[in-house]
């Protein structure tokens, strides 16, 4: 743990930093060092999380993260219900509604990555096997699990604790950690609600995993580019 000088140091030097530098910076890491991020990095994460905006400031995220035997025995439970067939998501998502560029983009990321891991498309058994370190959490030594209250159609409670997700990235960006958010957890919410005695009326929307980030690992140089501004914004005068 970081002690206070060491803490206020730390602060100092993350102040420095420039917005637009820590933005960049950002990533979905998939690979990940064994080692910890001290407790005092960690709550100073959640701390600058906690800044998010939402709706009447009704602050409506519930979060849940795991480390050490907690983070192991969560993982081993996902596996098992993953071998079982046994998925139990709050919220719908597949990517057979997916058209146009929306689609293309999706299938542009799962060929890069599998390419920057060395897996060939048609190496279905390695293909799984890379599909199942989602569940082992990319080896990060934490996950996040975000959980929301069932309030109107969700929609709008969904975009509250998407802000908060992004603050939360941003944050362990800027403290020289990386975190990947996964939709692929959010498939096991009943599991993770079991094993960690979460409320029922608690759902979950997707988990983070997150740490110091291997970026010398194969694929922990991989990243995913992003389309042009036109691509997504209109600008009307």
């Amino acid at each position: 743990m970081l002690n206070a000088r060491a803490e206020t140091g730390d602060r100092d030097r993350i102040a420095a930093k420039s917005f637009r530098d820590v933005v960049r910076e950002r990533y979905s890491a998939r690979t990940y060092l064994p080692e910890p991020a001290p407790e005092a990095v960690i709550r100073s994460v959640l701390e600058d999380a906690q800044r998010a905006p939402s709706n009447a400031n009704i602050q409506p995220w519930q979060v849940h993260i795991v480390s050490g035997e907690a983070r192991d025995r969560v993982s081993r439970a996902l596996l098992a219900a993953e071998a079982a067939g046994r998925m139990t998501p709050d919220y719908p998502f597949g990517y057979d509604e997916l058209y146009g560029a929306y689609s293309e983009r999706q299938v542009q990321q799962a060929e890069e990555y599998y390419r920057s891991i060395g897996v060939a498309r048609e190496a279905k058994d390695d293909r799984r096997l890379a599909l199942l370190r989602n569940l082992e959490f990319f080896g990060a030594p934490h996950a996040c699990f975000l959980f929301m209250p069932s309030f109107y159609d969700g929609v709008r409670i969904a975009g509250d604790v998407g802000m908060y997700a992004q603050t939360f990235l941003l944050s362990l960006t800027a403290h020289g950690l990386q975190g990947c958010p996964q939709t692929l957890l959010g498939f096991f919410a009943g599991t993770i609600r079991e094993e960690l005695g979460i409320d029922p009326k608690l759902k979950m929307l997707f988990g983070i995993s997150f740490g110091y980030p291997d970026t010398d690992s194969v694929g922990g140089r991989y990243r995913i580019g992003r389309a042009p501004i036109e691509e997504n914004v209109v600008l009307h005068r």
